[in-house]
C-alpha cells in the first residue's frame, strides 16, 4: 500500500482498513483531549468550543468502541 508521508496515511484514493480508521480515531481523539486541556486551563476559553469539542471527543470515543467491538470478535459467542 502506498503511503504518503504525512503521518502515514494512505493516499487518498486508496481505501483505509478498519485497523487504519481505529487508529486516526484515536490519534484524533488524544489530540482533541490535550487541545481541551489548554484550552480549559484558561478561564477566559471559548466555552462553546470547548463543548463541541468535548462532543466530538464524545463521538470519536464511541466510534472507538464500535470499531473495536468489531475489529475484536465476542469470544462468549
Amino acid at each position: 500500500m502506498r503511503m504518503t508521508t504525512e503521518l502515514n496515511r494512505p493516499a487518498a484514493n486508496e481505501p483505509m482498513t478498519p485497523e487504519m480508521r481505529l487508529s486516526l480515531m484515536i490519534e484524533r481523539h488524544r489530540a482533541i483531549d490535550r487541545e481541551l486541556i489548554d484550552l480549559q486551563a484558561h478561564p477566559w476559553g471559548d466555552r462553546l468550543l470547548i463543548q463541541r469539542m468535548k462532543k466530538e471527543k464524545l463521538r470519536l470515543r464511541d466510534g472507538i468502541e464500535r470499531l473495536k467491538d468489531e475489529l475484536i470478535p465476542d469470544l462468549d459467542a
